[in-house]
């Protein structure tokens, strides 16, 4: 029954990624943070959530006299006689965690069962009676050339449905092993992009704690709380690569395992209708016993291969429904809710407030420089001085306040967007002794310090608001409504495929079989012939 686990794997990699996804924070970045060199140089590619997250807004707490309602998934569907329960009905929706569920959709297969097992002991029974009691059919007379003319009329015409089921079978087999690996591709994308993600948000905040302007450092509670933080995200990162590579694995040795069976069976059943084909023109009897016997096998086979997939095919119909309502329902409690933990209202909040706390100490870092070092006009003498003149320079604004709540920037308050152009304005030409040389509030060194600082604090302000889609379950929603309307239809038209080839082979080769047993009673005419003229 391994082949009827292939889309359960699948979906379990699916929901490991993100399970782990749900549990800890997310920085969104089109790739790995390589080259340091272009976020301090203001030239970092933010990707396409720079201009659609403005605000880090906080969590919302679950209210006490909320309680998320309770979704039974593809509820309709998935009731179906239940084995261990004495065959009553299964009520308990999509839930892949369930073993009621697994052999409730088994039982969908039990029709392709029954069949080989009658035709294992109805065709041996046949075959024990023409073989002990000698039964034979006999025709004479005109009546037997029209009824072998019919018979071998009939013959072609079983042997080509054959062959047809035999293309089927081939056509359907490699268009759904596609796919198939294209679905799991997609899926071990989804699953690389959030390791990327989670590495990237640890480089970001490795890199923030390197954040230092005129020897101003950040705060050693705020150091600290980096690298607890790096430690669940270097977790989260690594468990989820490991469940990838491993379930990936797996899916891929039970995709090629149903290809190269399919692919046999195909072949070998083709060869056996032209074969027998073949034999019965030509009334090699002896041949024509060992095909008959074969065939029985293959044929039982066959029908065992349509129930597999017959289950496979329900599976993903009731997966591809369930995706479909969870999309409509993301904070219902159903049967994804134990193993897909969209709100984690704990690590959430605790991972955002650290990633306010962190751009906040950067914004202190940058306007006590500001304040204290580039605005003052110390004497000769002061250790701050460095030759600083001409107007003041505007201070970098917090978008957070000291409870670390959203807050609207000041009118003399520049933004962490255009804080490198405007500042670049308060540059001053410097000497080798680090004097200005020319009106300004910085040197060039402490503009690249100062551009380094915001453009770390404007990464994580952009990138780790990405955890509230998470949160809201936007991500994983739009990844499974991507798998139901892009991939189930594919995956499910391909399955009906195979089940028709298979179907085509089955038959057809059940009813050959009966026709060779025919031929295999009548030689040939010149046979026939031949003993009579020794006589």
């Amino acid at each position: 029954m391994k082949n009827t686990l292939l889309f359960r794997h699948l979906i379990f990699l699916l929901i490991i990624g993100f399970c782990c996804l749900s549990t800890f924070p997310v920085l969104a970045q089109n790739g790995p943070l390589t080259d340091h060199v272009n976020l301090i140089s203001g030239g970092i590619n933010l990707g396409p959530w720079k201009n659609e997250i403005s605000e880090l807004p906080q969590a919302p707490a679950p209210t006490i006299d909320e309680s998320p309602t309770t979704l039974v998934l593809a509820a309709q569907r998935t009731d179906r006689p239940d084995i261990l329960r004495h065959f009553k009905h299964y009520h308990g929706g999509w839930n892949i965690t369930n073993r009621h569920y697994w052999v409730s959709v088994g039982f969908t297969g039990a029709a392709g069962f029954a069949f080989a097992a009658m035709w294992l002991v109805s065709f041996g029974l046949v075959l024990l009676v023409y073989h002990c009691c000698r039964w034979r059919v006999i025709i004479r007379g005109k009546r037997k050339d029209h009824s072998q003319t019919l018979c071998l009329i009939l013959l072609i015409l079983f042997t080509s449905a054959a062959a047809i089921g035999c293309i089927l079978l081939s056509v359907g087999q490699d268009e759904f092993h596609g796919e198939a690996l294209h679905t799991l591709k997609y899926v071990v994308n989804q699953s690389d992009y959030t390791v990327q993600i989670l590495n990237n948000v640890t480089q970001y905040l490795s890199l923030a704690k390197t954040i230092n302007v005129a020897d101003v450092f950040l705060p050693s509670d705020v150091l600290s709380g980096i690298d607890k933080l790096n430690i669940d995200l270097n977790s989260a990162a690594d468990t989820l690569t490991a469940k990838t590579d491993e379930n990936a694995g797996k899916i891929r040795r039970v995709f090629n395992a149903v290809r190269l069976a399919l692919i046999t069976v195909a072949t070998v059943m083709l060869i056996l209708a032209l074969l027998g084909l073949l034999l019965s023109i030509l009334g090699h009897q002896h041949a024509i016993h060992i095909f008959i016997v074969s065939g029985w096998f293959l044929v039982a086979i066959t029908f065992i291969l349509c129930g597999v997939f017959v289950i496979m095919n329900n599976a993903i119909s009731d997966a591809c429904l369930a995706m479909e309502e969870w999309v409509e329902h993301p904070h219902a409690k159903t049967a994804l809710s134990n193993v897909l933990p969209c709100v984690d209202q704990r690590t959430t909040n605790n991972t955002l407030s650290q990633s306010k706390r962190v751009i906040s100490s950067i914004v202190d870092v940058v306007n006590t420089y500001i304040y204290t070092f580039a605005n003052s006009d110390p004497s000769p003498d002061d250790v701050r001085y460095y030759n600083q003149s001409g107007p003041s320079m505007p201070p970098l604004c917090s978008p957070f306040d000291s409870q670390l709540q959203n807050r609207q920037c000041l009118s003399n308050e520049v933004s962490m967007a255009n804080a490198s152009l405007v500042w670049q304005n308060f540059t001053c030409m410097a000497s080798a002794s680090g004097l200005c040389n020319t009106t300004g509030r910085i040197t060039p060194d402490r503009f690249t310090q100062l551009v380094t600082a915001v453009n770390e604090s404007q990464a994580l302000k952009h990138y780790t608001p990405l955890l509230l889609c998470l949160q809201n379950c936007d991500f994983v929603r739009d990844t499974f409504q991507n798998i139901a309307s892009n991939y189930c239809h594919p995956l499910e038209h391909y399955l009906k495929i195979v089940n028709a080839g298979l179907g085509l082979i089955s038959v057809g080769v059940l009813l050959c079989l009966v026709l060779w047993i025919f031929y295999a009673d009548h030689p040939l005419r010149e046979e026939v012939s031949v003993k009579r003229c020794c006589r």
